[in-house]
């Protein structure tokens, strides 16, 4: 959608993007906080998710979370919120006629949460649901247990469960103090924000009733290392074979690698003809699979995953192999480049045709490391990827020797430490 952004960078700490999309029929709101799991100590790993279950629900203007819900959503206005290892987000997402009601109520459940006791009782039994319902996930599972064993701040939800009864109320009560205050806050808000609205939306940030804080937390200093053994998660009653396999660099991507990687990583596994799946179903190998790039404050990462039977494992993983080697060997034509760099041009295209869609471009970038992204140079990124840069790129990630697989399911250590043995070379080209 058409849109221009303003960042604001108000007095009290608090900044954000106003996205201005002309005519839009709704508004959305995100508010983040860096309030994540990595500020509290490993036995009190659930408070952040019980606040943040807690927060839209009592507060001064309505002391019930039922009926806050109920005032919240009567025009079909919608509010969630989300805890990861690093932040929690609150959003909302509205008619155009009521953004104002809405966006009020929003930031009364954040400034004047009640935490009644009856409520952290009832939430308690929330959050235990979710886990349980969570734990469940078999690539979930996999992926929270390998994280932890590279060094990053993870707990799987099964580890959660156990540990969610060293939280009280006090602890509830001490984070939000901790955390919630206007220098820790960022927004992204879109809609139709004419000159007017920008105004208003100002003033209410401006006024907001938090303590100004000392500033934003800054993001941990996580230094990711080699997974030796395989991980491997016993569980007999699954008949194929969940796995992960990571590698890691212990640098920031800059935009340029993180797009010639991400464009390589399309290439390999995103589409039923690409490298690695489309040859691995022309085999009858595996259903599908998946693999992605990310990047931390301090280090990038490349990860392929999928459900296999045991049986066609040791096939799919020399298709990996030779995939990839294939890649570090420049071995790429200009006409692969070139149909994935539509692909690629055609997935920017569908992704901004909502509101909501529009906002989350810009939002998990803003929120990471305070960049304003740059929407409309997206083609001009993806005409910038090179032959070349895809394989330096591919093999910086493979360079330093900070990898690990995971597997979960009925599997012998010697079965695995072969599929471990057929991927290890990739680290020595």
């Amino acid at each position: 959608m058409k849109h221009t952004v303003t960042e604001i960078k108000l007095e009290n700490g608090t900044a954000g993007l106003l996205i201005h999309v002309p005519d839009a029929s709704v508004m959305t709101f995100e508010c983040n906080f860096r309030a994540g799991e990595y500020l509290v100590t490993s036995e009190k790993w659930e408070t952040a998710h019980i606040m943040e279950h807690m927060l839209l629900g009592a507060n001064e203007l309505i002391p019930k979370a039922r009926a806050f819900q109920a005032e919240f959503e009567k025009n079909g206005a919608y509010s969630n919120a989300s805890t990861g290892s690093y932040d929690i987000i609150y959003e909302a997402e509205c008619a155009d006629f009521e953004w104002d009601r809405v966006f009020g109520l929003l930031l009364t459940a954040i400034t004047k949460p009640l935490f009644l006791a009856e409520e952290f009782a009832a939430e308690f039994g929330n959050v235990r649901e979710e886990l349980t319902a969570r734990s469940n996930n078999h690539f979930r599972h996999l992926n929270l247990a390998l994280r932890e064993q590279y060094g990053y701040y993870a707990k799987t939800d099964q580890e959660r469960l156990k540990l969610m009864g060293n939280v009280t109320l006090d602890d509830i009560t001490k984070h939000y103090k901790k955390t919630h205050t206007s220098s820790n806050m960022r927004f992204v808000i879109a809609g139709n924000i004419n000159a007017s609205r920008k105004n208003i939306i100002t003033k209410l940030l401006e006024s907001i009733e938090l303590p100004k804080g000392t500033g934003r937390f800054d993001l941990p200093e996580e230094t990711p290392r080699a997974v030796k053994q395989p991980l491997h998660i016993q569980n007999e009653t699954v008949d194929n074979l969940y796995f992960y396999m990571d590698t890691f660099v212990n640098q920031k991507l800059n935009d340029a690698q993180y797009d010639n990687l991400s464009l390589i990583n399309s290439m390999l596994t995103e589409t039923l003809y690409s490298r690695i799946l489309g040859t691995a179903r022309e085999k009858g190998l595996v259903y599908g699979m998946s693999s992605g790039v990310s990047r931390a404050e301090h280090s990038g990462n490349w990860w392929f995953g999928a459900q296999v039977m045991p049986q066609n494992a040791p096939a799919l993983f020399d298709i990996m192999v030779h995939e990839l080697s294939q890649v570090f060997a420049g071995k790429i034509s200009a006409e692969d480049i070139k149909a994935a760099k539509q692909y690629a041009l055609g997935r920017y295209q569908r992704s901004g045709q909502t509101v909501s869609g529009t906002a989350n471009g810009y939002s998990y970038r803003y929120f990471f490391d305070g960049i304003v992204y740059d929407y409309y140079a997206e083609p001009e990124r993806i005409a910038a990827i090179t032959k070349q840069g895809i394989v330096e790129t591919s093999k910086l990630l493979f360079s330093e020797n900070i990898w690990g697989i995971g597997t979960l399911g009925n599997a012998s250590e010697e079965f695995l430490s072969d599929l471990q043995n057929k991927v290890a070379p990739l680290w020595k080209k």
